[in-house]
């Protein structure tokens, strides 16, 4: 049987459709969520935190976000590893999974823009569908099930 024919693993496709999950799997992927939440905020301190280091040494704004951004994307990769899934991931992949939010972002603020919502209004309607597109991107082809090497 050619390999288009065969039945989807229905592992796979619970993963990526949770509602069709146990309740008991659906409560482990509402907790990963959870610590992909926690591990957010942590991410956001930290950036944060670079870029305000970076400005009151001195550094100009613009070269100070290029640092706090690349820091953040290099943090966020090990926590998000370690912490939320567990997993050794593929640096490459996460990155490409957070251009591709970034664009998606962008253009979904400047639609919101364009229909009549402010900047602040709008980023605030797209945080959580982001995130979750962020978050289920992330699961699905950046960190996949292989565990961490302890």
């Amino acid at each position: 049987m050619s390999r288009s024919c065969r039945m989807a693993d229905p592992a796979a496709m619970r993963g990526l459709f949770p509602w069709l999950a146990p309740a008991s799997m659906r409560m482990a992927s509402m907790l990963l969520f959870l610590r992909f939440g926690v591990v957010g905020l942590l991410n956001t301190a930290f950036g944060y935190a670079v870029f305000a280091a970076l400005v009151l040494a001195g550094l100009w704004p613009g070269p100070a976000l290029a640092v706090a951004t690349i820091a953040g994307v290099a943090f966020n990769f090990q926590t998000s590893r370690r912490l939320v899934f567990r997993s050794r991931g593929r640096g490459e992949r996460f990155v490409a999974v957070y251009v591709g939010v970034f664009v998606l972002n962008w253009a979904a603020l400047r639609t919101l823009n364009w229909v009549g919502f402010g900047d602040l209004v709008s980023q605030a309607m797209l945080v959580l569908p982001l995130a979750a597109i962020s978050f289920l991107a992330q699961r699905v082809f950046v960190f996949g099930s292989e565990p961490v090497a302890k």
